[in-house]
């Protein structure tokens, strides 16, 4: 028990790191879109986070010598098989997910996509009861608070409803069922053996989608080398692995509120490294979130909402 308590402690801390990742990752985003166009820049993207993955599995696997030397033949063909299609329904959630925001944003405010995209946040537990899945009254009340943190974090205007808002509220359901997506499949095989394979499928679906849609020029790429890089790199390769393997052993629901964190890094680093001053009502949303991240974590027995469960 106590281990399995260290085991989700670190998890968690690893999907802090995944949060900033992400966060600064808009930054890298935002300029790439000043030179190529939204396919073309997730197809570089999720290419070079699976290339940049390949040797992780070896290096993993070898780290894991002993264990992965006493599964039974049938159980590592059976994991592997596992860890291909999980990487494919990964990957293809992800193109849909990650194209709706990149486009979403060209049409919104970034306050406005910025609270619409951590929507999932909200989303997950509901997705979730479909899959029969029940969480304590905590998670629902941190839920409830990191929504209005994100919401006093981001909005800056109005809100209202136009055609980059809805974009990005499909983007947040698209991302709500990828956090579900992986949280079935990593307990069933290697973590970034399913990044690995998501990536390349998200990077030949969006390629096939540039070419349909976009005029791509290796000049145009080269142009966007730094961001494409450190999206690909950071935000794919590192990143996205450690939501994956990070997920094992953290329910769906929490880590999504850890990654919702993204949106307070993201104001963050443009406090630090672009001069951008906080004002007292985005700082309150700051501590919301982080309000709502820790009573995710205090243990609350689950009450079940079947006949005669309370």
């Amino acid at each position: 028990m106590e281990q399995r308590k260290k085991r989700s402690l670190f998890s968690s801390m690893m999907l802090v790191v995944t949060a900033l990742i992400w966060g600064t990752a808009f930054v890298a985003q935002s300029e790439g879109m000043n030179y190529v166009g939204g396919f073309t820049f997730n197809a570089s993207r999720f290419l070079i986070g699976g290339v940049v993955l390949i040797p992780c599995i070896f290096l993993l696997r070898r780290g894991n010598r002993e264990q992965w030397a006493q599964m039974r033949a049938e159980e590592k063909k059976s994991r592997r098989r596992t860890g291909i299609l999980g990487g494919i329904c990964c990957g293809a959630v992800l193109c849909l997910a990650s194209s709706l925001q990149q486009f979403g944003i060209a049409y919104t405010t970034v306050g406005k996509a910025g609270f619409i995209t951590a929507l999932y946040i909200i989303l997950v537990p509901i997705l979730g009861l479909f899959m029969k899945k029940r969480v304590g009254l905590n998670i629902w009340a941190s839920v409830l608070i990191a929504a209005a943190g994100m919401y006093l974090l981001c909005i800056k205007e109005g809100f209202s409803i136009g055609k980059g808002d809805f974009l990005v509220l499909l983007c947040s359901v698209g991302f709500s069922l990828h956090i579900l997506v992986i949280d079935y499949f990593s307990p069933r095989a290697e973590g970034v053996l399913i990044s690995c394979v998501q990536f390349f499928t998200a990077g030949f679906c969006s390629a096939l989608l540039m070419l349909i849609f976009e005029k791509p020029s290796w000049q145009a790429i080269a142009a966007a080398w730094m961001p494409v890089l450190y999206a690909g790199i950071m935000s794919c390769g590192v990143a996205y692995t450690l939501q994956v393997v990070a997920q094992k052993d953290v329910a769906p629901t929490v880590a999504s509120l850890l990654m919702s964190l993204e949106s307070v890094f993201s104001v963050l680093a443009g406090w630090l490294l672009l001069g951008q001053s906080l004002s007292l009502k985005e700082m309150t949303g700051c501590l919301l979130v982080f309000t709502g991240i820790l009573l995710a974590q205090i243990p609350i027995k689950e009450i079940s909402l079947k006949r005669g469960g309370i």
